[in-house]
């Protein structure tokens, strides 16, 4: 008998006998029958590349998929399906407007489970058709079942409007059919009319916005995918459209095809215009006066986040499931949101003003023979324009003619690369004439050239006139950007105009970095929603019991609401109104105080003056407000060597002539002076144009020189000849030298002390002034220096008539191409080699080779020949400057110094200490990178061995790196309890190298990189190298430096940063998590693609250790605290819940939940997130190893996350029922709103208690804020309960006295009092114990200082470490004598010999490496532990 009536309790409970729920369960199943339906068509045709079914047929399925939808649900709900639908029946008053929310969420919930359903049903052929990795492409309408209008095309001019547009139509034509006024469709042909105005209008838009015009089938599947966490697009637009047959998609839009090449015809504007180039007119700005409300409010509610509280604000619109107010809600949703429209706004509004002041620059451009100003909007393509000195260039122009001789003009490329140095530019011959506009306007050339690319160094084309063909490169182009230099004018024609051009195409977006504790936050928001929704069902079904068991006892006096006619209704209305009330788990001004904090971190960096560099006047600088707390948590560092470890201020050092090394400094004897010993500099005053700061320790080359040898003659002469430099006269005598890079110049201006004078070039010639007598060179050709050549060759004919290629390059390129003659010379120039990359040197080799007259003739007649051809062009140059370069006589070599940048072998040694692993991605060759890395410890002696990677093939490289890890594994310490396991590559890399003994490095060449990163060995490489303590890769190219940061962040899962000067640099900043651009020599591109920029790589220690790794704790407290508070606050209704009968009343009054986050709870909590450490920054400095914690993500993660929510949870339990049981049995006290009022004030004192015991720092502005805010609370808590407002507003501040009435009882001060202390004295005792039994190193760093204060004992004194065998490799030998000092010199760090020797028999630093061991398991970073048998006591690293 129980159970029968129990199961006919849970049947009545069951039974729809409410219409709304059944209209909604309608909904839900028409929607889910359309969404199967027509998704299932885009998926047959889309994964089977249209051969089963194309555009066509997917809109039919749409349009039959409406009519049976209709069909299933139109006899109970009227089959609305649709928003727009149900928006029309609002209009028409066939139901009432509060339903309209409700139906389009069902309709939302409908899409939803159809996109699941359609997924799981094609999840094998989606897998195969994209190989597995959850991406396929579409055609335009639909990109198939999960994103229904593609983000690359949602765009107002390309979508969007398309999509209102859409609708609109549709609920006109919906409206024109069910109005009574109009002639009605026959009855039951309802679902035909409206499928064929669906599928009409599906056709009509579909090539826009991909005849998506339901909202709620647009966001059903856009929901389930972030669900999923996928994001809101699985499925991506990149070659699906021109697949499918008869590209149905022209429907409405004209696709133009990709540009092969460029055919462009001066003064031809009719000719040029039906190609229909881009037009000169840029536009960065995102938003126009009509567009920025709709497009912003679109971007802003593409969050998660806003949705969220958007669809809470709707619900709560809706009387029947809403107990409190609207406003509680939309005040926080509008500031937010008028915040962010605001920055956006003031941001856009400098890009439109930028624009503007572009757009509207005047031009010269000749129109019909004359010259007319123009704006730049309004050049066109195949204009000729004339640009005057100091102007910048409109648009890429090919030059074709200036005022200077042979058609040359200077230019400046600061706004391309961020040199400052000037350049050369010349016209070609045939153009070089056309001096004046009457020439000019009769000029008809045709340029036949490649499509717009963003390659700054590279052009390739052909001029076509007068029937012959002329050959265009780099050197002929004027880009958009630079600037005219010591020029009068010039004229060009313009190639690529506005978006086409290379400065615009350089100019995309990078891509956006999140930290992972945002990746962490977006889970742990979804996993509240869960929990949120648990909450709100058990609620719910409490809800249902308790009114059907006691409240149909009522029904007499309490009668339900009008549309609750049964139980369960009343509990599916109750689930709604705690979701509602229990929202606040999540609130809105999380996200606002993540912002503000991360500003305010951004700001410390930007105001460090310690960071400021006083000599270039450039302060450190936060190029993003994202990524602060990442800071704290790197792991690895690839760094670029010329300009970040080193200035890049290039000194001519030392050099070879003739089988003798001069630079070594002399004694007064004419010996080798001892290291440290004081020697003069070479006078070079019998030069009167020598440069006063040259500085040569050698005097031995100047007598050479004067002397007459012939080798060393032509050794300067080689110098002052071969490369590309400019000259200029500013005074007589002083002579200024523009080089492209500082090696140049270095070289050039050591020929210059040394005699061979640079004076001036033109064109064709290249006067030098030898020994005081000025020559002048014929230039006959240059062979331009690229990364692949390595090389750089000059071709002259001397005043004898002798034609003489004079090359200088890099020695693995030139030496073999040497003559095999004089094997002698070759074997002391390579040692002499050697010995200056081990000094840490930059080397060239320098050749010649003599031309006989008719060989050169016909070589530049080919020459001409390959230069005149489109295709293949650089391939047939590159084989005949090969064939030139060839049997070379060799002169000698020359090193030259790239010094160290001031702090850098400190900084790393301590950045390794904070077990942060160093790798240097260079370009130099393996032995100057090497010692580079000796000279800022880097590599150390103690390293129990150095491996060098040198393979030219797959094997090769594969068993040295295999005998690498043979030998680490062999030196690990016996018993270490660790296995060798693989596991697949989307895991972390696990190995036993993770647990070796001893100190390794690994180098690596670029052509033996090249192999290590195929697929099938990168598991190798990095499984090896992340074993190192330092990684050196030599001769690597810019996207070799990307890809092995890309590597690590692929199977390592650690943070990455990536630091360089250069624009080589580039890809690697932009693919590390944080990108650290270098203000130096190379230009500011390196600067501008980075997330932080200072001026010297010593900084980057307070960078990390002080800055990023106060920001990583200050946010970590910052969200533990804040989760606290929140669950707190909100748990305390779900208790309620169960004593007020599941009717969603809420505990404090809609006031107190308004400004509980906002007001009484905000300010403290984001004092202590922006100024809140743990210890003083030089602790940090002082004491490496407490970056650790970052590195582990020890302070937020899920256990710390439900460790809060514990805490959370047990405040609220007794918050609640400490008050409840006081009142219960208190007759005074029995009233709700005295009730509320102490729960409220409990929860305010209590969170504020917590606060201050959170606070580590305390500065002015938190004492302000904690007791502002209690302050603030209860002024407004009288002021809400004064006769005042009571009088000005009757109807919502009731209760008058209320507050003055409960705080006088001294038995509500006692609860308070006891509540307090119930709920804040476990945190006390928990924290004391953990601080005696296990303190963190902090808690140790802080104990330390406050023995030291009162001691006032004296530290910072270190001994040094006692250097034993040196692993050096055969190059190094001259390490021992020439670098010795240099070494042993910074051993010296800032760690205190008292507090290292304290720490080593502490447990503080045991739970460090015993988490590390237990995560290396992972695959994480690895401890290496000493070695057993090292025979000597290694310094304790803390």
């Amino acid at each position: 008998m129980i159970y029968a009536r129990l199961l006919a309790k849970a049947r009545g409970c069951l039974r729809l006998h409410n219409l709304l729920i059944r209209q909604c369960l309608a909904e839900v199943l028409g929607v889910f029958v359309l969404i199967v339906i027509t998704c299932s068509a885009s998926a047959q045709s889309i994964t089977s590349e249209g051969t089963k079914g194309g555009y066509m047929s997917s809109a039919l399925a749409s349009g039959i998929g409406v009519m049976i939808a209709i069909h299933a649900s139109g006899g109970v709900s009227g089959g609305h399906l649709n928003p727009a639908f149900s928006l029309a029946m609002c209009l028409l008053s066939r139901f009432p407007w509060w339903k309209l929310p409700i139906f389009s969420a069902f309709q939302l919930l409908g899409a939803f489970l159809g996109s699941a359903t359609v997924y799981a049903l094609y999840y094998d052929a989606i897998h195969h058709y994209s190989n597995g990795t959850l991406t396929v492409s579409g055609p335009r309408e639909t990109a198939s079942i999960f994103a229904t209008y593609p983000s690359p095309y949602l765009s107002l001019r390309n979508g969007f409007l398309d999509q209102v547009l859409g609708t609109g139509m549709l609920l006109l034509g919906i409206l024109a059919l069910i109005d009574p006024r109009n002639k009605n469709i026959p009855k039951g042909l309802e679902p035909l009319g409206v499928a064929l105005l669906v599928l009409s209008l599906s056709l009509a838009m579909g090539a826009n916005c991909g005849c998506a015009i339901n909202p709620a089938r647009d966001l059903g599947p856009r929901l389930f995918t972030y669900v999923a966490g996928w994001g809101p697009q699985v499925f991506s637009v990149s070659h699906g459209p021109d697949q499918l047959p008869g590209h149905a998609m022209e429907l409405c839009t004209k696709k133009h095809p990709p540009e092969e090449e460029r055919r462009v015809k001066a003064n031809a504007r009719e000719y040029n215009e039906k190609f229909q180039y881009a037009s000169n007119c840029i536009k960065t700005s995102k938003y126009n006066m009509v567009t920025f409300l709709p497009i912003n409010l679109f971007e802003q509610f593409q969050e998660v986040a806003n949705t969220y509280f958007l669809f809470l604000l709707i619900l709560q619109l809706i009387p029947q499931i809403s107990s409190l107010s609207w406003f509680t809600t939309i005040v926080p949703l509008v500031l937010v949101l008028t915040i962010t429209a605001v920055k956006d706004a003031t941001d856009d509004y400098f890009r439109h003003k930028s624009d503007n002041q572009v757009n509207n620059r005047q031009s010269q451009v000749l129109i019909s023979g004359i010259l007319q100003k123009e704006q730049w909007m309004n050049v066109r393509v195949g204009d000729i324009i004339k640009l005057e000195n100091n102007q910048f260039v409109a648009a890429d122009l090919l030059l074709l003619s200036s005022s200077e001789p042979h058609g040359l003009c200077y230019i400046e490329t600061a706004e391309l690369d961020g040199e400052t140095n000037m350049k050369v530019r010349q016209a070609i011959p045939v153009t070089s004439e056309l001096s004046d506009t009457s020439k000019l306007a009769h000029f008809d050339g045709e340029v036949i050239c490649e499509p717009p690319n963003n390659k700054l160094d590279k052009f390739s084309g052909t001029l076509s006139w007068k029937e012959n063909k002329h050959p265009l490169s780099n050197q002929n182009m004027l880009l958009r950007g630079c600037v005219l230099r010591n020029t009068e004018w010039c004229f060009g024609l313009v190639i690529f105009a506005g978006p086409d051009t290379k400065l615009m195409q350089n100019s995309g977006r990078t891509k956006f970095k999140r930290t992972s504790i945002d990746r962490l936050m977006n889970t742990l928001v979804l996993w509240i929603f869960g929990f949120l929704v648990c909450m709100g069902v058990i609620l719910a079904i409490g809800n249902s019991i308790w009114e059907y068991e006691v409240g149909a006892r009522f029904q007499i006096y309490l009668p339900w609401d009008e549309a609750v006619d049964s139980a369960f209704f009343s509990g599916f209305l109750s689930f709604w109104s705690y979701i509602i009330i229990l929202n606040t788990v999540v609130p809105i001004s999380l996200y606002v105080s993540v912002e503000v904090i991360r500003l305010g971190h951004s700001y410390f960096i930007n105001w460090d003056k310690k960071m400021y560099c006083a000599r270039r006047c450039t302060p450190a600088e936060a190029r993003t407000t994202t990524l602060n707390e990442e800071l704290g948590q790197v792991e690895y560092i690839f760094s670029d060597k010329t300009g970040t470890l080193t200035q890049n201020i290039m000194v001519f050092s030392k050099c070879s002539v003739n089988k003798r090394s001069y630079g070594d400094g002399m004694d007064v004897l004419g010996y080798k002076a001892e290291l440290g010993e004081k020697t003069e500099p070479v006078d070079f005053s019998f030069n009167p144009l020598a440069d006063p700061n040259f500085m040569f320790w050698d005097s031995g080359l100047l007598e050479a020189v004067k002397l007459g040898d012939t080798h060393v003659h032509e050794f300067f002469r080689l110098l002052s000849l071969c490369h590309t430099v400019m000259s200029e006269e500013k005074n007589p005598g002083e002579l200024y030298y523009k080089a492209q890079s500082p090696d140049e110049g270095a070289l050039v201006t050591a020929a210059r002390n040394f005699g061979f004078v640079f004076r001036a070039r033109t064109p064709k010639t290249i006067t030098v002034q030898e020994l005081g007598q000025p020559v002048t060179y014929q230039l006959l050709a240059i062979l331009d220096f690229n990364n692949v050549r390595k090389r750089m060759s000059v071709i002259v004919r001397n005043h004898e008539g002798q034609i003489r290629l004079y090359c200088k390059g890099a020695d693995t390129i030139l030496l073999e191409r040497l003559h095999p003659g004089n094997q002698e010379l070759y074997n002391a120039t390579t040692d002499h080699l050697n010995e200056y990359a081990s000094e840490g040197l930059r080397t060239l080799v320098l050749a010649y080779r003599d031309l006989e007259d008719s060989y050169y003739a016909n070589w530049v007649e080919r020459l001409q020949r390959a230069r005149a051809t489109y295709e293949g062009r650089e391939e047939r140059v590159a084989r005949l400057y090969e064939e030139l370069e060839n049997d070379m006589v060799l002169l000698g070599a020359t090193a030259i110094e790239d010094k160290l940048q001031q702090g850098v072998p400190e900084t790393i040694a301590l950045l390794s200490l904070a077990n942060i692993k160093i790798w240097v991605l260079t370009g130099d060759k393996q032995e100057t990178a090497v010692n580079i890395g000796y000279s800022c410890k880097m590599l150390t002696d103690e390293m129990t061995e150095v491996f060098v990677i040198t393979g030219h093939t797959v094997l090769e490289v594969r068993q040295e790196l295999r005998k690498a890890r043979e030998k680490m594994v062999d030196s690990r310490s016996v018993g270490n309890g660790f296995t060798y396991q693989e596991k697949e590559a989307a895991s972390k890399v696990t190995s036993v190298l993770e647990a070796v003994a001893g100190e390794y490095a690994l180098v690596i060449n670029g052509h033996s990189l090249a192999h290590a990163l195929e697929a099938d060995m990168e598991l190798e490489f990095l499984e090896t190298a992340c074993a190192c303590k330092a990684v050196i890769c030599c001769r690597v190219t810019p996207l070799q430096k990307a890809q092995v940061v890309e590597l690590v962040k692929k199977y390592k899962k650690a943070v990455t940063l990536a630091i360089g000067d250069g624009a080589n640099d580039i890809s690697m900043i932009k693919t590390a998590h944080i990108g650290v651009g270098i203000s130096g020599q190379e230009g500011i591109q390196a600067v501008l693609a980075s997330d932080y920029s200072f001026s010297q790589f010593k900084f980057l220690q307070r960078l990390l250790l002080v800055h990023g790794r106060w920001s990583y704790l200050r946010m970590c407290k910052f969200l533990c605290y804040f989760f606290y508070k929140n669950f707190a606050f909100t748990m305390v209704h779900f208790w309620f819940g169960f004593f007020c009968g599941f009717s969603a009343q809420t505990v404090y009054d809609q006031y107190f939940i308004t400004l509980y986050n906002i007001v009484y709870t905000s300010l403290p909590v984001l004092a202590m997130g922006v100024f809140d450490q743990d210890v003083p920054e030089h602790r940090s400095l002082e004491y490496p190893k407490l970056y650790e914690p970052g590195q582990l993500n020890l302070l937020f993660n899920k256990r710390e996350f439900f460790i809060c929510i514990a805490q959370g949870i047990y405040t609220s339990v007794f918050m609640f029922f400490i008050p409840y049981g006081v009142f219960s049995d208190d007759a005074h006290l029995a009233d709700y709103q005295s009730f509320a009022v102490t729960v409220a004030t409990s929860l305010v004192i209590v969170v504020s208690v917590q606060i201050g015991l959170d606070t580590g720092f305390w500065t002015a502005i938190n004492h302000f804020f904690i007791w502002g805010s209690l302050a603030v609370y209860f002024a407004i808590l009288f002021a809400m309960h004064s006769d005042g407002l009571f009088q000005l507003f009757p109807n919502q501040f009731r209760f008058v006295g209320n507050a003055q009435n409960t705080l006088a009882q001294p038995a509500v001060w006692l609860t308070i009092a006891l509540t307090t202390v119930i709920c804040i004295m476990p945190v006390v005792a928990f924290r004391f114990l953990k601080l005696d039994l296990k303190p963190e190193l902090s808690d140790t760093v802080r104990y330390t200082q406050l023995v030291r204060k009162k001691q006032k004992t004296q530290h910072r004194c270190m001994g040094q470490v006692v250097r034993v065998g040196s692993h050096r490799s055969g190059y190094a030998f001259s390490h021992q004598e020439g670098f010795g000092e240099l070494i042993m010199s910074g051993k010296n760090m800032r760690l205190s010999s008292l507090a290292l020797s304290g720490f080593s028999g502490r447990p503080s630093t045991s739970w460090i490496d015993t988490l590390r061991k237990k995560k290396s398991t992972g695959g994480d970073s690895s401890i290496a532990s000493s070695p057993s048998g090292g025979g000597q006591d290694k310094t304790l690293k803390v």
